[in-house]
């Protein structure tokens, strides 16, 4: 029987969209699948050396807060960075790994993770902000590896 593949696309680059491909491609890796993940658009700043992820509440109302918050005040100035405090806050005191943490993982766990060259020309990004090890491709190159996945996430 042949190794099970997992293929995850990270399309999203904020601290809360970062914890899902991390976490399901580490555990995944655990479980013996070859991991691949395919970092794209606003998914590529996961993959930067220093990491300044934000959250926030706009735009998502799912997001459990201790008091409601109108949306009108959301937008306020400030407010951005004192929901990416609450969430780290609540991610340390539950145990939860940092983001740069979960991919030290993934990277330990040699999990293949691809920047999409498409995006790095895009909007001009310089690879040195990138960490090491990181492998750049196209679509073509996703394909690659997806097309004989068991699995494959879009997230």
């Amino acid at each position: 029987m042949s190794e099970k593949k997992l293929a995850i696309i990270a399309t999203k680059g904020s601290l809360d969209w970062a914890y899902p491909p991390f976490i399901l491609a580490s555990t995944a890796a655990a479980l013996g699948y070859e991991t691949e993940i395919f970092f794209t658009f606003y998914g590529l700043q996961l993959m930067r050396k220093d990491l300044n992820l934000q959250v926030t509440s706009l735009g998502n109302p799912a997001m459990p807060m201790p008091m409601p918050v109108p949306v009108f005040m959301q937008a306020i100035p400030g407010m951005q960075g004192m929901m990416t405090s609450m969430m780290k806050k609540k991610m340390k005191s539950k145990g939860v790994a940092s983001v740069e943490e979960l991919r030290e993982l993934c990277i330990e766990a040699e999990v293949k993770m691809v920047a999409c060259q498409m995006t790095v020309d895009l909007f001009e990004f310089d690879t040195k902000d990138f960490i090491d090890g990181l492998e750049y491709g196209g679509a073509a190159t996703f394909f690659e590896f997806a097309g004989e996945s068991d699995i494959c996430l879009y997230i």
